[in-house]
């Protein structure tokens, strides 16, 4: 075989041992395997003539960057890859078990009064607690009612209720299909 052939196997032999070491750790032995075949592929194309080392120089300095980066992209998702990089946490594993966060999440869908005017924030009451909250839209009354929609950090978000007389005289057909009634089933007249 040519010289040329031994040149181009050794190099692709390094590209190969830089591979092993980046998915097994090897303690650096794969490394300095890499760097010895690749420094004896250039060596061996300067030995034949300046334009096959100069060749062999570029695919050996093309080919770790192109091989490392590849690894390096798929390296995360192998088996060592997750056991030497952190996860990134759920919310669930950081907030502590007894976070008040937890007993104002319970309170999703609720509905209480506005305490004071929310211009976006303000005071509600719900079941006899007095929150802060922020109104997803527009400015509240003091008075109206308002549903808990969701919890962001400390605050409920909550939503003002429009509130309507629901009497005999009204039609319950007539009403539109997203009307909110808080008591679908009212009670009969005494």
């Amino acid at each position: 075989m040519d010289v040329w052939v031994w040149a181009v196997l050794l190099l692709l032999v390094g590209m190969l041992l830089v591979l092993l070491d980046i998915f097994l750790p090897s303690g650096g032995i794969f490394a300095f395997l890499a760097v010895c075949a690749i420094i004896w592929a250039i060596g061996m194309g300067f030995s034949q003539g300046s334009a096959l080392g100069l060749a062999v120089l570029a695919g050996a300095v093309f080919g770790t960057v192109i091989a490392v980066v590849l690894a390096l992209r798929y390296w995360p998702s192998t088996s060592i890859g997750k056991q030497m990089l952190l996860q990134i946490p759920t919310s669930e594993e950081v907030l502590p078990e007894n976070s008040p966060r937890k007993a104002l999440e319970g309170l999703v869908g609720c509905v209480g009064r506005a305490k004071s005017p929310m211009l976006p924030s303000g005071i509600v009451a719900i079941d006899g607690a007095a929150l802060d909250a922020i109104s997803e839209g527009g400015a509240i009354e003091a008075g109206q009612s308002v549903r808990v929609i969701e919890v962001r950090g400390n605050r409920v978000v909550v939503r003002g209720i429009e509130e309507r007389s629901t009497g005999p005289e009204e039609d319950p057909l007539a009403q539109p299909i997203d009307w909110d009634n808080t008591d679908p089933f009212p009670r009969p007249p005494a």
